[in-house]
């Protein structure tokens, strides 16, 4: 088997059950056991899981080859499923996992989640992933910064300053629970597929520095990134057709700009022209992946569908 690698990452909210069951509160009312857990970050226990990013790849001869990108979430399936899913496929394939900040966070709540649902992980003992000095298990985090807390930069900034596009504006860690309270749990998952991204694009970074790859070897594992992403792009559904003789119906442009019109900042243009082109233009947002499930879910023209599959690329940093 060759070797692979697994980069990986976790969105989390509060347990407030598991917070209750532990601290007498069952049968509270949410406002007491939210006040009681207070605004502090909870412990590790007292978080659950609700998508787990990840990024697959194996090593050929002369890159790295990517081989499967997603996050799925528990808007497809239970916390249980995902956990065991996710660990099904590390007994599988017994890959070196990477993560950004993943030993003081990703795998002690993995763990602790995995116990609580009693999912047997022996997949996560094949190699020593919780030694936190050894190769099985590498936290970039960790590393870059010698295990130095004083030293430590965020993935953020540390993608940014590697030319690579960093998170996407609207949402950061401490948002993913307003984004789920309100249902947008889609986006959260994008949000977690593109730190899975920029930690295996600074993690390709660290193995040329370290003399793992070659140049063109990082050259050859970023085009291998590229062409998975631009494939799977291309293979999303398309519109569905109506059936011959029905006639589909059409959106005007003013009923799209009225689906739109809350997201525009104040004094904003709410041209629906407009907004496309500043969309287009700043591909780290969110809203390029989201322009372009819009378009399929509304049935526009499918000549605007290239755009948005090509802003999907870019907002990724991949053109």
């Amino acid at each position: 088997m060759k070797p692979s690698v697994i980069v990986w990452d976790l969105e989390t909210v509060p347990d407030l059950a598991g917070f209750a069951a532990a601290n007498d509160l069952v049968d509270k009312p949410e406002a007491d056991i939210r006040a009681a857990l207070g605004n502090k970050f909870p412990k590790h226990i007292y978080h659950t899981i609700i998508c787990i990013g990840a990024l697959v790849a194996h090593r050929e001869s002369d890159h790295w080859a990517v081989d499967a990108l997603g996050a799925p979430d528990v808007g497809e399936r239970t916390e249980k499923q995902l956990i065991a899913a996710f660990c099904d496929k590390i007994a599988e394939l017994k890959p070196q996992l990477v993560t950004f900040n993943g030993n003081s966070f990703d795998l002690p709540v993995l763990r602790y989640r995995a116990m609580i649902h009693g999912v047997s992980a022996p997949g996560l003992a094949a190699r020593l992933y919780f030694n936190r000095y050894t190769e099985d298990a590498v936290d970039l985090c960790d590393i870059l910064s010698s295990f130095a807390p004083h030293t430590k930069a965020s993935l953020n900034e540390l993608s940014k300053i590697m030319g690579l596009p960093g998170k996407p504006e609207g949402i950061d860690g401490g948002e993913v629970e307003r984004y789920f309270l309100e249902g947008r749990i889609r986006e959260i998952a994008d949000y977690c597929e593109t730190d899975v991204v920029n930690t295996y694009r600074v993690w390709l970074r660290y193995e040329l520095f370290r003399g793992r790859l070659s140049e063109n070897e990082h050259q050859a594992s970023e085009r291998s990134l590229a062409e998975f992403v631009g494939r799977r792009v291309k293979a999303a559904p398309q519109s569905p057709r109506a059936p011959d003789g029905v006639q589909q119906p059409k959106l005007s442009v003013g009923q799209v700009e009225g689906l739109h019109r809350a997201t525009i900042p104040p004094g904003k243009a709410a041209s629906i022209d407009t907004w496309v082109a500043d969309l287009l233009h700043q591909p780290e947002e969110m809203r390029a992946a989201s322009l372009y499930e819009l378009l399929l879910r509304l049935n526009l023209d499918e000549s605007h569908l290239d755009e948005a599959r090509e802003a999907y690329v870019r907002r990724l940093g991949l053109r």
